[in-house]
Order: C-alpha cells, then structure tokens, then sequence
C-alpha cells in the first residue's frame, strides 16, 4: 500500500470474525508491505478505504503508486471489489469515480514480484460506470491465469480494458465483452501476448472510436479465428495491429465497412503465416496509411479482392502485400488502372482478375 490514495487495509483469515488494520498514519507511505502467511485451503478476506486500489502514475507507467497483491503461492480470487475502495459500506456502489482505481491490481509490480492468481472467474466487477484506465493491466503478466471475470459494462471508458490480460498465456477462455458503446483505447493491448486463447470474445459495437481494437490480439499464437466486426463507422487506427502475430489464424473477420479512417487497418494481420484467404475490401476511396503494412508477412495468403478506386491518400498500401505468397489472385475494380506491381501494390507474379 502507500502514499495519500489509500486510508487503510484490512484483512481477516477467519471469516470476518476479526480483523487485522493497517492505517496510512502520514499519507506518505510507499511499498509497505501487508504479508500474509497461508497454508493450502485457506481463505483471506480483504478490504480497504481507498480513493485508487492499484493505481499507477499516468505520465510514468513504470511509477506505480498504489498497492497491488503479489503471491509465492497459487490462489483463486473472488467476490465484489468494490470493499477494497468502501470498506463494509460497499453495498449499492456501482460507479467507479477515478481514474486507474483498480490498475495493475494482481500484476507483476516490478519484474521480481508475481501474482499467481489461477481462477478469477467469480471476481465481481460489478461497477456499470467506468472510469478512464479502470481495469487497465488489473492481471497483466499473470502467466498462471487460466480463468477471467465477467465484465458486465456496456459504455465504456478511455484505456479502460487496455492491457488487462496482457501476457496470461496460461489464459484458455476470454470474457464475454457485451459493450457497445467504446472508447478511445478501451480494448488496447487487452489479450496481446494470451498463446493459450484460442478464441476470441464477441465484438457486438457498430460504431468505434479511436486505438479502440488496437493491438487486442497481437502474438495470441494459439488463435484460429477472429471475431466478426460488424462495425461500419471507423475511427483513426482502430483494427491497428489487432491480430499482429496470430500465426494460426486461418480465417479472417469480414470487413464491411465503405468508408474509412486513417490507420484503421494498419498492419492488422501482420505475420498471420496460415491465413489464405483476405477478407474483401469494399471501399472505394482510400484513407492515409488505411491499409499500410495489412497483410505483411502473410506467406499463406494467396487471394485477396480490393475494389479500392482512389488510392491517393498517403501511404495508404504501403508494403501492403511485402512478403505475401508467390502465387495468388488479386481481384479489382474493373475501371482501376492505377495499381503497380510489388509490396504496394499487386504482389508480383499473381493473376489479375477484375469484376
């Protein structure tokens, strides 16, 4: 615990009968530590008076300055969060007020402590209200993880999500993500790293916002198919990076947005090494940097259909196709003469159909 985001912590080992306290005297403290000795099967209680539980600094994130929990031993987590901010008068509170209130709550504080949290499927996140960066990296680098929580909120908040499972590669099942009101970076980062998952949670919004998707899946090795992606309104690099580095992913989400953004799909399949076949590409007018680097490193892939006829915009296929199977079939639109051959264009050696 430590420093004026926290009143007191409290823990008890038998059932809430009594309590143990320890009380922030100067509102100072820092990396005070509150160690419990547990032997198999027993169960520890916690809760607190905090403004921030797990909070870390914004404008430094290696400067943590709240509490987090650390283990030598592996443990189930479970029940409302909410006593850790409140105290016993959690009842009804539903709102998270402050940003970063549960950050980095059961992560790898500073590479030499671990979190080896195995089930947190009955964790109660119950708040519908969400602040800015709220769960952001709540279990980051905890490699033990094999079961999420629900996550119940359906308006989201800035970064809220971001990093939250980031590197559980013991994680099997993602949650069930119902939102469909997002936020700028809410779902950033949020399973980068996961090579156990195998599938991906379902994307229910229509309407996006900005760095929302960006690097949700990137390196989850063990994913071999994506999520639908209904979305029709885009927003500046929102599928950026998102499947970067599924290597088993063999089939692609349909894209059926007309009208794109900046960056939207910059590099989104990068390195996706069994994907064959590219979802088609219905817009006509490109956007800056919109398709740059999409399918790099994708030796697989050996069919892909644009019916972009405008591609103008800056860099907006750059190294597009760079490292793409040799033989393929590129489709286009059939009044399109502006594409080239190579990366930025129609990869070399592929035949050209037009409809």
């Amino acid at each position: 615990m430590g420093t004026e985001y926290i009143t007191s912590i409290s823990y008890s080992t038998d059932n809430g009968k009594t309590w143990t306290t320890t009380n922030n005297v100067d509102n100072k403290e820092e990396h005070l530590q509150i160690t419990v000795n547990v032997s198999e099967g027993d169960v520890v209680l916690w809760k607190g008076i905090a403004q921030q539980m797990g909070y870390y600094d914004g404008d430094n994130y290696s400067d943590y300055v709240s509490s987090f929990f650390s283990s030598t031993a592996r443990f189930n987590v479970l029940g409302n969060v909410m006593p850790l901010l409140y105290g016993d008068n959690f009842k009804g509170e539903n709102t998270l007020e402050y940003n970063g209130q549960f950050a980095y709550l059961f992560s790898d504080y500073d590479g030499e402590k671990e979190c080896k949290v195995v089930n947190a499927e009955n964790l109660v996140l119950l708040a519908t209200t969400l602040a800015d960066s709220c769960y952001n990296g709540m279990f980051y680098g905890c490699t033990s993880l094999t079961t999420a929580p629900q996550l119940p909120a359906t308006t989201l908040a800035s970064k809220c999500y971001e990093n939250m499972f980031y590197g559980c590669t013991s994680l099997v099942t993602a949650p069930q993500l119902p939102a469909t009101t997002l936020a700028s970076g809410c779902y950033t980062y949020m399973f980068q790293g996961c090579t156990s998952l195998t599938t991906a949670p379902e994307l229910l919004a229509t309407t996006l916002a900005t760095d929302c998707y960006q690097y949700m899946f990137t390196d989850c090795t063990g994913l071999t198919t994506a999520p639908e992606l209904p979305a029709t309104t885009l927003s500046n690099n929102c599928y950026q990076y998102m499947f970067y580095g599924c290597t088993n992913l063999t089939t692609a989400p349909q894209l059926p947005a007309t009208t794109l953004s900046n960056n939207c799909y910059q590099d989104m399949f990068g390195g996706c090494t069994s994907l064959t076949t590219a979802p088609e590409l219905l817009a006509t007018t490109l956007a800056d940097y919109c398709y740059n680097s999409m399918f790099n490193g994708c030796t697989s892939l050996n069919s892909i259909t644009c019916l972009a006829t405008d591609i103008s915009a800056r860099d907006c296929t750059y190294g597009w196709v760079n490292g793409v199977g040799v033989n393929g079939t590129f489709t286009k639109a059939e009044d399109m003469g502006d594409w080239q051959t190579g990366n930025d264009g129609i990869p070399n050696g592929w035949i050209v159909e037009e409809i």
